[in-house]
């Protein structure tokens, strides 16, 4: 029986709490201002919000790489800080700095360069490729910028100090919302940009974030404070032994953006109404999703010092608690969004009688979900990957979107010719065989290792 109870559990409360809060507050805010951000350029019709959605999908892909290189990178440097080998942190740091810098270079130039034929893959509306493209060459440059302060920001919260990355994701994005609103329409005095001033505001407030992380490491983190010496410094060995381990996570994240970009094609084959849709939806989706996301943060670095320290059974005991919490806060999540969905929709966004219906039917299937979504971030972010099994998350995860997930999304979109809310509840049954097909894997107990 599994004891969830405060007056039992006061440590692995205070702590979760200690790394979660910042993180979910980083992440509703992030999530809240997207949302505002999304509002802002829905007003000026969904051609512009198709177009942002479809140019972001590029960021989306190159994050999510960046999160696979991070959170291989975060697992050694959570167990070298629950072990006490402090030294070696800044080393594993410094090739997580150098895989981003290459990482988001490629897409620099792709989303720079060329911005035209990339939107020509995911879409074959002239006007949504026009102004994605215009979007997406001024947003580029701010593709290195966000690299950095990824991966300092990630490695932050592996040694315990989560506050910074959220203090600079909440400035960060304080200054993207009002240059949005001054930028976009045309406010105090500035000429009205439209969808390039959103792309504008991106791009100065990505710079603003990562001056205060690097004003924040070098004052107040002098564990993670790299020079030019750690990155000449870096052992082959270690690169070796760090790359076992990180580069399934890296695959993982970038085969499941494919496949996430593979969904955002087919949406966009069903029409522009059908992307609207399902970008504002995973928009107020993402906005409940913060709490799954912080437990699953919190959970990679709580199972990963306590791995690290050589403590297996205590690892084993938290996971454990964290799963059941996981289902526990996702049906409550699931019935707010069923709750809200009608009244954020309606009150929030410009849209035709027919794209509002289509919009709150997609929102109240995700809602249906979301469960097994904050099950599975445990599974994969948290108790996989804290013990180095990378290898087994990666063949759960691209299998289950690829041999499930996208082959069901073709099917219900261009056999089936299903709305596109339909072809959502199809897509997310791959949610219900990741837990399925992960669980025997965590009940074994083979993940729990120390890996330092």
């Amino acid at each position: 029986m599994i004891s969830l109870g405060y007056k039992k559990n006061k440590v692995f409360y205070s702590t979760l709490l200690t790394i979660a809060v910042p993180i979910v507050i980083q992440n509703l805010i992030s999530s809240s201002l997207n949302l505002v951000d999304n509002v802002m350029i829905g007003q000026l019709g969904e051609t512009f919000i198709a177009a942002t959605g479809l140019a972001n999908q590029i960021f989306f892909i190159m994050t999510l790489m960046l999160f696979g290189g991070n959170s291989g990178i975060s697992i050694y440097i959570a167990q070298y800080w629950g072990n006490r080998q402090y030294d070696k942190i800044k080393s594993v740091l410094s090739i997580g700095l150098t895989f981003a810098l290459f990482v988001s270079s490629v897409f620099f130039i792709l989303g720079f360069v060329f911005p035209t034929q990339v939107l020509g893959v995911l879409s074959k509306d002239a006007a949504v490729i026009r102004e994605g493209a215009n979007y997406m060459r001024i947003v580029s440059l701010s593709y290195v910028i966000t690299a950095i302060s990824f991966a300092f920001g990630f490695s932050a919260r592996g040694v315990g100090k989560p506050k910074l990355p959220m203090v600079a994701s909440v400035v960060s994005l304080l200054i993207n919302t009002l240059l949005n609103y001054i930028l976009i329409f045309g406010h105090f005095g500035f000429k009205a940009y439209g969808i390039e001033g959103a792309a504008i505001a991106t791009l100065i407030a990505r710079v603003v974030e990562l001056i205060i992380v690097i004003y924040g490491v070098y004052r107040f983190i002098p564990v993670l404070s790299v020079k030019a010496s750690d990155f000449l410094g870096i052992k082959k060995e270690t690169i070796k032994s760090v790359g076992k381990t990180a580069l399934p996570v890296i695959f993982n994240e970038f085969f499941w953006s494919l496949g996430m970009t593979a969904y955002a094609l087919v949406y966009a084959r069903i029409g522009t109404d059908a992307v609207a849709a399902v970008m504002i939806s995973n928009t107020v989706n993402n906005l409940f999703m913060v709490v799954g996301f912080g437990l699953g943060n919190a959970s990679a670095v709580m199972l990963g010092n306590a791995l690290g320290a050589g403590e297996i059974k205590r690892a084993i005991e938290y996971n454990k608690k964290f799963l059941a919490l996981s289902v526990l806060l996702g049906i409550v999540i699931g019935a707010l969004i069923t709750l809200t969905a009608p009244f954020i929709v309606t009150k929030l966004y410009k849209l035709t009688p027919e794209s509002y219906k289509i919009t709150q039917m997609t929102l109240q299937i995700l809602s249906v979900f979301i469960a097994f979504k904050f099950y599975n971030t445990i599974i994969i972010i948290g108790t996989l990957r804290s013990g180095g099994d990378t290898l087994f998350s990666m063949i759960l995860e691209i299998s289950c979107v690829w041999l499930i997930g996208v082959p069901l999304a073709l099917i219900g979109a261009f056999v089936l010719k299903l709305p596109v809310f339909w072809v959502v509840a199809m897509v997310n049954i791959e949610e219900v065989c990741k837990v399925l097909l992960g669980l025997p894997r965590i009940l074994s107990n083979k993940w729990a290792k120390k890996i330092v």
